[in-house]
């Protein structure tokens, strides 16, 4: 595993790059925009200005990326994931998806959609409360591996582990998942009431009913309920609800503040995963009949056009429930 190919020179497989570049391995990024691909043959990152401890190759031939290693790191858009992979021969690889989300549509994981597209692959999942920037730049961070292969899976912590970035490890590939697509949507909905001026309570009630949610909604897919207290879940949640930094939580506060959809996702001018995750989510709860508020209620305000305001309302005047289901 001396060399790693990287598919997405975005800023979160750039930084990915950053910090594997400085553990000696040779890269390979991937991407369609030919600005960020000549940035990162010179060695240097497109968004931070910083320089690769060794200088990587990048292409926009996708077929020349995936030949060049047997280790492929997954940092696209979910949305565009399979139609990139179908055009690939991913057989027998070693699969990392650093993608956070949902498919619209099948609502598949990503590990899911490459398991469609790849029979005889590996693949391994890493998520946890990461920043791009942060990572980029060396500060510490605590993350998540999962898989099912357990020899690879200690291999692959090797290749990822550093001082600053401590990869801890796990064999449930679908409560890690689903921990990084579904805290996106709670990121939202404490976006969109921050936006709206409710304050701290709010918020800190938003987050914990919101990983209620993703216990329920996450377990019922055969995630461990003690996953989603991890870095996966509880970590990567809190992370994204509470940062003026997170894409999710940015978006949602503009919602808040009055601007629509495509005003919120032109001002933040990168992908926000949790705006096309909650598509999925509002179609598995539903098929499941499974109780989930907090995400209907960001289904209203981004697809249904609804004001926030209105539907905040409409939240704060359910019923009231017992904290735990049990009782």
């Amino acid at each position: 595993m001396s060399r790693i190919t990287i598919l997405g020179g975005g800023r979160w497989g750039t930084a990915l790059g950053l910090h594997l570049s400085k553990k000696g391995f040779e890269l390979m990024f991937f991407d369609r925009n030919p600005t960020v691909v000549e940035s990162l043959k010179k060695g240097k990152d497109p968004y931070w200005g910083l320089e690769f401890a060794k200088k990587p190759k990048a292409t926009s031939l996708l077929n020349e990326a995936v030949e060049y290693s047997d280790l492929i790191v997954l940092a696209l858009p979910v949305q565009v994931i399979r139609d990139v992979l179908e055009k690939s021969n991913l057989s027998g690889k070693v699969m990392v998806s650093a993608s956070k989300g949902l498919e619209v549509g099948s609502s598949k994981r990503v590990s899911q959609i490459v398991e469609d597209l790849c029979k005889d692959c590996k693949t391994f999942v890493l998520s946890g409360p990461s920043f791009a920037e942060e990572v980029a730049k060396g500060l510490p961070c605590a993350v998540v591996l999962a898989g099912k292969d357990l020899e690879t899976l200690k291999e692959l912590k090797d290749v990822f582990h550093s001082e600053t970035f401590r990869v801890y490890l796990s064999e449930d590939i679908v409560g890690v998942e689903l921990g990084g697509a579904l805290k996106n949507v709670i990121a939202i909905a404490c976006g969109i009431s921050d936006g709206l001026g409710f304050g701290d309570n709010a918020r800190a009630s938003l987050i914990t009913r919101g990983l209620a949610e993703i216990v329920r909604i996450g377990s019922s897919f055969g995630g461990k309920k003690e996953t989603f207290y991890g870095l996966s879940g509880l970590g990567d949640l809190v992370l994204t609800s509470t940062s003026s930094k997170s894409r999710n939580r940015t978006f949602g506060f503009l919602l808040g503040q009055g601007l629509n959809v495509e005003e919120a996702e032109a001002r933040i001018g990168q992908v926000v995963e949790g705006k096309e995750t909650v598509k999925a989510v509002k179609k598995l709860t539903e098929e499941l009949n499974i109780y989930a508020p907090i995400s209907w209620a960001v289904y209203q305000v981004v697809v249904e056009r609804i004001p926030p305001g209105q539907v905040a309302r409409h939240l704060l005047l359910r019923p009231p429930q017992s904290e735990f289901e049990h009782l």
